[in-house]
């Protein structure tokens, strides 16, 4: 039997987006577009996870949440335009158990739910997707970036091209090979879009630890080198 997801969204371009992905995902879904019809179909529908965005008509998603918490322990993933601290301690405070600021691609939002599902022990955890090293997690299944210990916001490329270059640490890849594997081979732009996102990487990871790091290999590429002990 299909799980069931329930989005409360007010903007109707996401509203469908995301019913279209989870769908193709095997979900079973249902839309609402304010906050009072998101509590009635919360009811009415009993499902397994929420996504509920914050800036709702009629009643807003903190009060909405504050319902569901009522009613039971049913997963949550806030959907917020904001992306300050404040808002989201705010709703994991009020118990919500993910959240994703917008502007989001769906992969990620469709990643965070089976993770959230996962922790209930509501989807069996296939081949897990996480790459630990000293000061590091790589986490492709929640789409999170652990550095020394704390959350870093990472976009979904970003962590997608770290993630393929330390699956195989000390390897080459030149920026054709990146593009290809990381972005499709649909991609069309320039192999500079390589250069852009390691460059981010690299302000976020640099100097945390002596026993990897992000390589320039000139005239080829760029490789995840990791020492020896």
């Amino acid at each position: 039997m299909a799980q069931k997801i329930l989005v409360i969204e007010d903007e109707k371009n996401i509203s469908d987006l995301l019913e279209l992905y989870l769908e193709k995902e095997g979900y079973e879904t249902m839309a609402a577009a304010d906050g009072v019809k998101g509590i009635e179909a919360f009811r009415s529908f009993h499902p397994d996870l929420v996504l509920l965005d914050i800036m709702l008509p009629i009643m807003d998603g903190w009060s909405v949440l504050k319902k569901i918490r009522e009613d039971g322990k049913t997963p949550v993933i806030m959907l917020t335009a904001k992306g300050e601290l404040a808002d989201k301690i705010q709703g994991l405070e009020g118990g919500a158990d993910d959240y994703v600021t917008k502007p989001f691609e769906t992969r990620e939002v469709v990643a965070r739910i089976h993770a959230v599902l996962r922790r209930y022990g509501l989807e069996e955890d296939p081949s897990e997707k996480k790459l630990t090293f000293p000061k590091l997690v790589i986490n492709l299944d929640s789409y999170e970036l652990i550095v020394d210990g704390k959350r870093v916001d990472t976009p979904p490329k970003e962590l997608e091209l770290l993630y393929r270059l330390a699956s195989a640490p000390n390897r080459v890849f030149t920026r054709n090979q990146l593009l290809d594997e990381v972005w499709g081979f649909d991609y069309f732009g320039d192999s500079r879009t390589v250069d852009v996102h390691v460059k981010r990487l690299r302000e976020k990871l640099e100097g945390v630890s002596d026993r990897w790091a992000l390589k320039t290999v000139w005239g080829v590429g760029y490789k995840f080198e990791v020492t020896a002990q």
